[in-house]
């Protein structure tokens, strides 16, 4: 059987909590989480699957940086903290069995 993750599951608190962070770059980073959990959903488990599919959304995390700028935020220690969290709540749900250091390697924030 196929799981699939709660609708309430909550993405990026500490992020959305945070005027901070504007919410619609939040929302970005939130769709590039959810294209891991449609992955999964899907029931793919394969490890080196799994880390390409973090991989991509990881860089394109990255890509995101410059538009947090433009509004005068950045991907700094609460966000990386909110992604990292939310990421691993995910693999622990889904029982990837990824270190979240390994899952989010190509990070640059």
């Amino acid at each position: 059987m196929v799981k699939k993750l709660d609708s309430d599951f909550n993405y990026l608190l500490d992020m959305y909590e945070d005027s901070y962070y504007p919410s619609f770059l939040v929302d970005k980073i939130q769709l590039n989480i959810r294209k891991v959990v449609d992955f999964l959903e899907e029931g793919n488990q394969s490890l080196e699957a799994v880390q390409e599919k973090l991989d991509e959304m990881t860089l394109a995390i990255n890509e995101l940086q410059d538009e947090f700028y433009e509004h005068e935020s950045e991907i700094e220690t609460v966000a990386r903290d909110a992604i990292a969290i939310t990421v691993e709540e995910i693999l622990q749900y889904f029982e990837i069995d990824i270190d979240i250091e390994e899952a989010l390697r190509e990070r640059d924030w």
